[in-house]
């Protein structure tokens, strides 16, 4: 086995040279029509919003700041510039039952024109009516049937009159009503010459005043036939008087709307209402009272109105509708109230659209988060998807918490793609928890976080640049400053054969630099305000990193830096907070005693060990009893601990120092202080990659570099590390001068070869070479097998002696 040797410089950093690059500045290049790297995710789109069946809707997953909202909006304006525009929806009233408002659906531009109609038809009518009542033509025609009536009744009673006359008697008409009384003479005949007349020729009297009292009763009983006779007549010809006004402003509108059957027949309802209610129209006057508000008669004529719900007759193109905050009002629409007299009161003409309503025969687009958030939202949205209908219902009235009369509209039928923003988390967890997404979000486009890096695409990387600077109105970048910000597209995306697509991170970037640029008085951005920009991010994040560095550059957290220890080990941890991620070195110790072959994990034991470490531990434990002891029993206890840690770790990737330092310990031979490491193990002792590698080995660089680098200090890393490795330039610096030293391990081995300077030593014949490291470990084993086994024997027998003296 050889020992592995520092990495040379050019496997630290994997630089962009600008030279390479076939511009001078991003004046020069073309905008880029698609965010690169996102070929997957755009197919996904493109079917999804293609795609007219029931379900196939599109959830767009990953990370915020990769622009995904962006990439698909773009798509859909194109996509929708082509499609149909969609029709208007209007409510109006629905006369028999005005608690549920009609949905008129009416091509893009005329619910519009139908709610100017119908506002010109009532203004129209309001003047005309009443003139056409105040009018001579009308008043002749009312006194004529007045007259008719009054003709009738006079000459029922005159007849009787007449008759009454040829029998002595006289009908006189009194405030109580009607009488009659004998005659003589043409003369009433008084009530005391009438006593004096004989009994006969009173009861005869008697009898002609009973007959015509009768036929009296006779014209009395068919007065009020003859009045609502005269009524009818009245109203028929009010009927007939309006008809003619209205009949006429409603054949205009109709000739307007001639081709929609469902408009005519709206129109039709409209006329006999209006017909019936023409007292509404000819009221003129407001009555007013004090302290109560002023009801006037044109209120009566709100239910004529028409409430465009959504007009789209301004736009061309399917809509494409973006909704912030996605409650459930905001998204299924919602009835307002107006307070009136004290009371909350509302009508159709309150129905307000939502989200689904305005993107009907187009795309909304949604964060799913927010929609989660909201309460109600996510339901109120699945049962729309799944209904294909928008329900206008309040959530009071929905979940019976209030019980005051509401509306209850008529749905509307809904055809538009859903298309959800969110993290790979939310996609996930629907998918496993909600048994209704599946079947409405059958489209997934998830989009790359990272693309691969190579000459082709850094091209395309310095268009996306030119194409956001142009965006974003920023100064030209050189291709010194497009160079810089590709080699950053690496350093985001912790590997040196990838670029970051994080779109957010590298807006900012080039924001910033184009700040400092203009502080500096340049008309083109260079690398070194690109730096700056990059070093000045860092600085504004990086007071904690100082305080933990200040701390071990004290001695506060006891970190060494040189001289050698056995079972003690410099580990390597990474802190992320605020999107700020920094390395910060660990002490990592370990001791090993005669015991029953238990390994102890203190952070496990305090229950600061998350699952993963725990999981680290036991594999170096298994790897320990498989190596070193798999024909005896491993008769040793051992405890592993990360000193001055006070919160919780998590992850595997110390897991190789912990058994490094276990095995440093057992073995007695001392670790170099100078080096520290990271890694993970596996049961055959086999070097895993880990997370943060740039951090990590920067971390422990920045404290040797404090206390004064002496060529000595170094960091070990697994060999599959390599890759990801975009250290920052001064750590390159280092290195390349031989003041600082990376290495690569590929095994365990290799990494306690480098930590103590001894040989781990190959077994040949089952046997290490006398000296390794893996020989001392080996006997130390067996040395504590042994006496194990000796000290079993001896309890064994003081046991046996106790019982026989018993």
């Amino acid at each position: 086995m050889t020992t592995p040797s520092a990495l040379p410089v050019a496997q630290l950093y994997q630089s962009c040279d600008p030279e390479k690059l076939p511009f001078l500045t991003t004046a020069d290049l073309a905008d880029l029509g698609e965010m690169i790297g996102q070929m997957r995710a755009m197919d996904a789109v493109r079917f999804g919003a293609g795609i007219r069946h029931e379900g196939y809707n599109i959830f767009a997953l990953g990370p915020s700041g990769l622009g995904k909202r962006t990439m698909v909006h773009q798509f859909l304006e194109k996509k929708a510039s082509s499609e149909p525009g969609p029709d208007d929806w209007c409510y109006v009233n629905n006369f028999a039952q005005p608690h549920m408002p009609r949905a008129l659906r009416l091509p893009a531009g005329r619910g519009t024109a139908l709610r100017a109609q119908m506002d010109q038809l009532i203004d129209y009518l309001e003047s005309a009516i009443p003139a056409l009542f105040e009018s001579d033509e009308y008043r002749d025609k009312i006194g004529a049937i007045q007259d008719e009536f009054s003709k009738r009744q006079e000459q029922a009673l005159g007849e009787l009159e007449k008759q009454a006359h040829q029998q002595e008697t006289v009908l006189l008409r009194t405030p109580g009503g009607f009488a009659f009384a004998p005659t003589r003479f043409h003369e009433i005949m008084p009530p005391d010459e009438y006593d004096k007349l004989p009994e006969k020729e009173r009861k005869q009297i008697e009898e002609k005043i009973a007959g015509l009292q009768e036929q009296l009763e006779k014209i009395l009983r068919r007065l009020p036939q003859w009045h609502k006779e005269r009524t009818e007549h009245i109203k028929q010809l009010n009927r007939d008087t309006i008809l003619s006004a209205v009949e006429h402003a409603m054949n205009e509108v109709r000739m307007a709307f001639s081709d929609l059957p469902q408009v005519l027949s709206y129109l039709d309802v409209v006329q006999m209402d209006v017909i019936e209610h023409a007292d509404d129209f000819r009221k003129q006057e407001e009555q007013v009272a004090p302290g109560i508000a002023v009801l006037t008669a044109h209120e009566d004529f709100r239910r004529y109105e028409v409430n465009v719900l959504v007009s789209n007759g301004k736009h061309s193109g399917a809509p494409i509708v973006s909704e912030d905050n996605p409650t459930y009002s905001n998204l299924v629409g919602r009835v307002e109230h107006m307070s009136q007299l004290g009371a909350l009161v509302t009508d159709f003409t309150l129905i307000k659209a939502g989200a689904l309503h305005r993107a009907n025969g187009g795309y909304l687009l949604l964060d799913v988060r927010k929609v989660l958030m909201q309460p109600f939202a996510w339901e109120g949205l699945k049962r729309t998807l799944k209904s294909r209908e928008i329900y206008i219902e309040s959530l009071g009235q929905a979940y019976s918490l209030i019980s005051t009369v509401s509306l209850e509209p008529e749905p509307i039928p809904l055809n538009a793609k859903i298309v959800l923003f969110g993290d790979r988390m939310f996609y996930y967890l629907l998918q496993e928890y909600d048994p209704e997404f599946g079947e409405l979000f059958k489209v997934a486009a998830d989009f790359e976080e990272r693309i691969e890096r190579n000459p082709d695409n850094h091209l395309l990387y310095a268009r996306m640049i030119a194409t956001l600077v142009r965006q974003e109105s920023l100064l030209p970048f050189d291709r010194g400053a497009v160079a810089r910000v590709i080699e950053h597209g690496a350093r985001m995306a912790s590997d040196s054969e990838r670029l970051s697509t994080h779109m957010g991170s590298v807006k900012d970037l080039l924001r910033e630099a184009d700040y400092w640029a203009r502080e500096e008085g340049r008309n083109v951005v260079k690398a070194v305000d690109v730096q700056h920009s990059i070093d000045t991010q860092i600085r504004r994040q990086d007071r904690l990193r100082d305080r933990l560095h200040e701390e071990i550059l004290r001695d506060t957290l006891m970190i060494s830096t040189d001289g050698a220890v056995a079972g003690q080990v410099n580990g390597l941890t990474v802190l992320e907070l605020g999107g700020f991620a920094f390395g910060q070195p660990i002490r990592i110790t370990a001791t090993a005693r005669l015991g029953e072959g238990e390994l102890m994990n203190i952070e496990r034991e305090v229950k600061l060990s998350g699952a993963i470490h725990s999981k680290g531990v036991l594999i170096l434990s298994s790897f320990l009893a498989s190596r070193y002891a798999k024909n005896q029993p491993m008769a040793l206890s051992a405890s592993l601990v990360f000193e001055q840690s006070y919160g919780m770790v998590e992850g595997d990737s110390a897991s190789m120092a912990e058994l490094c330092a276990l095995l440093s310990r057992l073995a007695d031979v001392p670790v170099r202080q100078s080096l520290a490491m990271t890694g993970s193990v596996n049961q055959f002792g086999q070097a895993q990659a880990i997370g943060g590698v740039n951090e990590k080995i920067e971390g422990f660089f920045d404290i040797c570099a404090a206390r004064g680098l002496n060529g000595e200090h170094g960091v070990l890393i697994p060999a599959a590390n390599i890759k990801h490795l975009m250290l920052r330039r001064d750590v390159v610096n280092a290195v390349n001068t031989g003041k600082f030293q990376i290495y690569a391990y590929e095994d365990v081995d290799q990494a306690i070869s480098l930590l103590t300077g001894v040989e781990a030593g190959v077994a040949r014949d089952g046997r290490y070479p006398e000296g390794s490291v893996n020989y001392k470990v080996a006997m130390r084993v067996a040395e504590l097998a042994e006496l194990m086994k000796a000290f079993s024997k001896h309890e064994g027998s003081r046991s046996k002696d106790g019982k026989d003296a018993g």
